[in-house]
């Protein structure tokens, strides 16, 4: 069995909608009301938008559902389909937990109640009937205030036994006015030590080359291939990697047709630059790991050599893999009888 990573992947966007319908109904929401019956609430959380900021206002319908109480209902339904389902080994999980807190209470209560968040995602994420490495990314974002940003970053490197690095959110045609304070951020995330991605270059309005220098790996970033190609072999000499999420971008009206990712992928693959393929938002796409890959493959994106390369990439690139190697090795040494003893944890 093939065993993946997924290195872009939003909590708020996990759900799968079946799992979210039957949340609503047995909690009695207002949603339940509204869509009595599942297909009608299938076909609303998962339509493509026009606009990535009207797509992000979703996140908004499932961040209210991802109290302190109810994350251990859902992370267990989510961890189980990603390992029965996707055959994952490795899972980063991204969110921003401030948006977890009790909206009624003031800032720094809600900043206070940020560590409860985290280790509650952490404690439901280690369920050993489904053995995946996961941690967390801890999302600053676009539309949170510096205060409320810069104690996301300290509680992420306060918590690395849950949390291993930080990310920018919140749609990046919203970071012009605030670059400066962004900067600042990112170089005390870097003090700190803490490992960083980004979502940056995913739309025309999102491409800001004074955030790059700041990234290990880039959230999206298909712009840059697309439009600015000239960074290509800046990226390629920092090692920094694109996390590239191809349904996504139908769903945000970024993208037309995925056949515009050839471009991508062969630019990126030329001028020596890694790609992750990831999933984004799994359950608002109703899309699993293994079709995007099924997918770029049978478009005629990608072939199974470039395929294998993006899934070495994303162990390569992970912040918290812990092995030198990736399950694939493990399995083919397994199977020649030639175990390697220092992955056999991974089996535990």
């Amino acid at each position: 069995m093939a065993l993946y990573a997924e290195l872009h992947r939003h909590l708020g966007g996990s759900v799968v909608p079946r799992i979210l319908w039957r949340y609503f109904h047995r909690s009695g929401s207002e949603w339940s009301e509204q869509f009595a019956e599942y297909p009608e609430f299938e076909d609303f959380y998962t339509r493509p938008r026009k606009t990535l900021d009207e797509y992000l206002e979703l996140h908004t319908l499932v961040e209210k559902t991802q109290t302190l109480d109810t994350l251990p209902y859902f992370i267990y339904r989510l961890i189980r389909g990603a390992y029965v389902f996707e055959n994952l080994a490795y899972l980063e999980l991204r969110y921003t937990p401030y948006l977890r807190t009790p909206e009624e209470y003031s800032q720094n209560d809600r900043i206070d109640r940020m560590a409860a968040i985290v280790e509650a995602v952490g404690q439901a994420s280690q369920n050993h009937n489904y053995s995946i490495i996961t941690s967390q990314i801890l999302c600053t974002h676009s539309r949170l205030p510096d205060e409320v940003n810069r104690a996301i970053v300290e509680l992420a490197a306060q918590m690395p036994e849950y949390v291993c690095g930080i990310d920018l959110a919140g749609g990046d045609a919203h970071y012009g006015d605030r670059l400066s304070e962004l900067i600042q951020l990112y170089e005390y995330a870097r003090s700190l030590g803490l490992k960083t991605t980004g979502h940056l270059y995913e739309t025309h309005e999102g491409c800001y080359p004074e955030l790059l220098p700041y990234l290990m790996r880039v959230g999206h970033g298909i712009q840059i291939p697309l439009h600015y190609p000239h960074l290509l072999p800046q990226l390629a000499r920092q090692g920094q990697c694109l996390e590239v999420c191809p349904t996504t971008y139908l769903k945000t009206g970024t993208l037309d047709d995925l056949s515009e990712l050839k471009i991508v992928f062969d630019r990126c693959f030329d001028a020596g630059v890694d790609i992750a393929i990831c999933t984004d938002n799994a359950g608002l796409h109703n899309v699993r790991l293994p079709f995007e890959y099924e997918n770029l493959l049978t478009l005629d994106i990608i072939d199974f050599e470039q395929l294998q390369a993006c899934q070495d990439a994303s162990f390569r690139h992970a912040f918290a893999w812990p092995y030198p190697e990736h399950p694939a090795s493990l399995l083919t040494g397994l199977l020649q009888n030639e175990p390697n003893s220092n992955l056999t944890p991974a089996l535990t």
